[in-house]
């Protein structure tokens, strides 16, 4: 372990034995990691054996692993390796993400004054390489910014015709000072947003964010992540617990109707998913009664059916003109 060394990476992983390696050997090659803490959230592959082999040999003193005894999710997992670090900052890595080089010197370099510093993510599609041309970028941005409770929020919130800026998809080093002053944790129950939780509730405690251009940070991009698969129950916990950052004393107006905003577009997707069981229950009812809720709920649902009946038209239109050829 390095004099220099501040930071603690947390990997809240399961089964990706094929990529943690290189997730882990990312962070070790930055010389201001201490330890990187592996919490293997009950993967039934080898991610285990893979993560144990790195740390028997010479990295056996900056690895620690925990195996959770049953499957407790990312925030629980997370949790867990905050409790196990005693670094100034902790850092958060995805178990198929990786670092490039030099990253966590600059996000040290402009943490004066932070309690959170992140950098932009290049994404990367799974199995392509990183100059692939359908890499992107999360943000885009081009010069460093501090973001506010406000920008946080809003940036998250679903909006026609304007691109949400992802702020919750951040993977920022976290001043540990800041999350034990305010006693703030993941919150255990969601397993989704749990970083937008989070965030939020930092910020609403007057947390500095700070965001640099950097793009150090490399996202996999998978189909079968939890973010672009969750259930209605995923959506429906991360929904109300908006109820619960809007408790906060220090916020304005303002801020307490952006939250609003925010819980209703969260919402309305799990009344989009009540409308689709609705149709396969062939209950009319609830089908009807989604419509009803509010304006920005009813705009959000027409939008979805038209988006379906495009795509259905789009396939009929498909089949028609091959059966045309064959003939």
């Amino acid at each position: 372990m390095t004099a220099s060394a501040t930071v603690d990476v947390i990997i809240a992983v399961r089964n990706n034995a094929g990529t943690i390696e290189r997730a882990v050997r990312s962070a070790l090659a930055e010389p201001e990691v201490g330890r990187v803490i592996v919490i293997d959230d009950q993967s039934i592959d080898d991610t285990a054996l893979v993560v144990q082999g790195l740390s028997s040999g010479q990295f056996a003193e900056r690895i620690v692993l925990e195996q959770m005894p049953r499957n407790v999710g990312p925030a629980a997992a997370r949790n867990r390796g905050v409790q196990l670090s005693d670094a100034a900052f902790v850092a958060i890595l995805d178990g198929d993400d990786y670092f490039k080089p030099g990253r966590i010197r600059a996000l040290l370099d402009r943490s004066d004054g932070a309690d959170f510093v992140a950098d932009d993510h290049l994404q990367v599609r799974e199995g392509e390489p990183e100059d692939a041309s359908s890499t992107t970028l999360l943000l885009g941005l081009e010069r460093e910014i501090d973001l506010t409770f406000d920008t946080f929020v809003a940036g998250n919130i679903s909006q026609s015709r304007q691109l949400r800026k992802e702020y919750g998809f951040l993977k920022p080093i976290i001043r540990r000072a800041f999350l034990d002053r305010y006693q703030l944790r993941y919150d255990e129950k969601l397993r989704l947003g749990e970083d937008f939780a989070l965030y939020a509730k930092a910020l609403a405690q007057g947390a500095i964010f700070r965001v640099i251009p950097s793009k150090t940070y490399i996202a996999i991009v998978r189909s079968g992540s939890i973010s672009s698969n969750h259930t209605k129950l995923d959506l429906e916990r991360l929904r109300d617990s908006d109820r619960e950052l809007g408790q906060f004393a220090s916020l304005t107006e303002k801020q307490r109707k952006l939250i609003r905003q925010h819980y209703e577009s969260i919402d309305a997707r799990v009344q989009w998913l009540n409308v689709i069981d609705a149709v396969k229950a062939r209950d009319l009812k609830t089908f009807v009664s989604a419509f009803f809720i509010r304006r920005s709920t009813s705009s959000y649902l027409i939008g979805k059916l038209l988006e379906q009946l495009f795509v259905r038209f789009g396939r009929l239109l498909l089949v028609g003109g091959q059966t045309a050829k064959r003939r």
